[in-house]
């Protein structure tokens, strides 16, 4: 299926995942109140995408098509200079993730975690996270209970 909205989440919370062969889900990103979301290849090159975009609880969202998108930065060109900023930002943050799941422990990927989404480390199942850091449930389990008896968390 094409994507042919981004989505703006004004309550509630989104994700993007996939699917791997064995059914495995993989988690991308979150969108918590605030944030964008969509299958940007998908939305960009009108190629069918990959990215599974679902809503984790009662969320309000607002849709924007890429039609109405053009049509912003044709009438208002001060927005295409807005979701260039935004895409740029998206780029630098995925590329610093895929570094990171290369290069760090899962306690790091989990301490990045904790920044990056702070209003969804107590709401999320720690499925959810798992997924998003590339650990197992049950490694995160173990992982946080060592990080409470370190000290380290609360």
């Amino acid at each position: 299926m094409v994507c042919k909205y981004s989505a703006f989440v004004v309550s509630g919370c989104l994700r993007g995942f996939t699917v791997d062969k064995n059914g495995d889900e993989h988690v991308l990103s979150f969108a918590p109140p605030g944030w964008w979301i969509a299958d940007i290849y998908s939305l960009i090159s009108q190629k069918p995408g990959v990215l599974t975009i679902e809503a984790l609880e009662p969320s309000e969202i607002i849709l924007l098509s890429k039609f109405d998108q053009e049509m912003l930065y044709t009438e208002i060109p001060k927005f295409e200079r807005f979701f260039r900023i935004l895409t740029e930002n998206s780029l630098v943050a995925n590329q610093q993730r895929i570094i990171d799941n290369m290069s760090l422990t899962a306690e790091e990927r989990y301490g990045i975690f904790c920044k990056r989404y702070p209003t969804l480390i107590y709401s999320l199942p720690q499925k959810q996270i798992a997924s998003y850091i590339g650990v197992t449930p049950e490694f995160l389990s173990r992982m946080k209970a060592t990080l409470v008896r370190k000290g380290l968390l609360g």
